[in-house]
């Protein structure tokens, strides 16, 4: 097997990953829980993107460090490419209500991709730290930490008042609401929507293990690069 064609399946799985939470990043959560609506704080696209963390993790674990860093930098340009073509296209075909203004879809571009490339680029150098413990702790710990720079950078730069020069705000996500709609206290509500990806994200790693350990546990480990 050729060295493009060992990893065309990882290329392909994350930019399967990348592209479903683009589209899927457009469609608020409905229902209810007590109180709490969930279209407040989740988007469907919060189910798809971590799995983006598993791919890079068994790519790691399959081939090493530098076959995985290769993958984060295809999925890093489907990310900014998605960001930008996808959602005038939904717009386009009637599968959401709204067009997006040209330099808001560049801002949110910037958003996914430092995000996606610094959370990725992360994670393996924390998977490489732990890769000869115990067989859960480097994609856990590696997950954990790239999904919380993940949401931190993506809704800090995509919605925050700070990052305004990047491009037009988001006037309904800087609106102050009560923490996830229903705690006593106040914040912009995008903080409410990057605390909801986050808990959905760690979830979400921890279910990962169990497909991680049932692909990975016969491959061995290569050499560090």
């Amino acid at each position: 097997m050729n060295s493009g064609s060992r990893y065309l399946p990882f290329v392909a799985a994350m930019a399967l990953v990348v592209v479903a939470s683009n589209i899927l990043v457009q469609f608020p959560m409905q229902g209810q829980v007590g109180p709490l609506a969930l279209a407040d704080v989740l988007t469907w696209g919060a189910f798809t993107y971590p799995f983006s963390f598993l791919v890079t993790d068994l790519a790691n674990r399959r081939y090493g460090p530098k076959l995985a860093r290769r993958i984060v930098f295809v999925g890093f340009t489907v990310a900014v490419v998605c960001s930008i073509v996808i959602p005038p296209v939904l717009f386009r075909y009637g599968l959401i209500p709204f067009d997006t203004a040209a330099d808001r879809l560049a801002r949110i571009a910037v958003a996914s991709g430092a995000a996606f490339l610094t959370a990725q680029l992360l994670d393996i150098t924390v998977f490489n730290w732990l890769r000869r413990q115990s067989w859960w702790r480097a994609p856990i710990f590696g997950t954990l930490v790239g999904s919380v720079f993940d949401t931190a950078i993506f809704f800090g730069i995509a919605f925050s008042a700070a990052f305004a020069f990047l491009g037009s705000e988001d006037a309904f996500a800087l609106e102050a609401a009560p923490l996830f709609g229903v705690l006593p206290f106040e914040a912009a509500r995008w903080i409410s929507w990057a605390l909801g990806d986050l808990t959905v994200k760690l979830l979400i790693a921890v279910f990962a293990l169990i497909p991680y350990r049932l692909i990975a546990a016969r491959w061995t480990q290569p050499a560090l690069a």
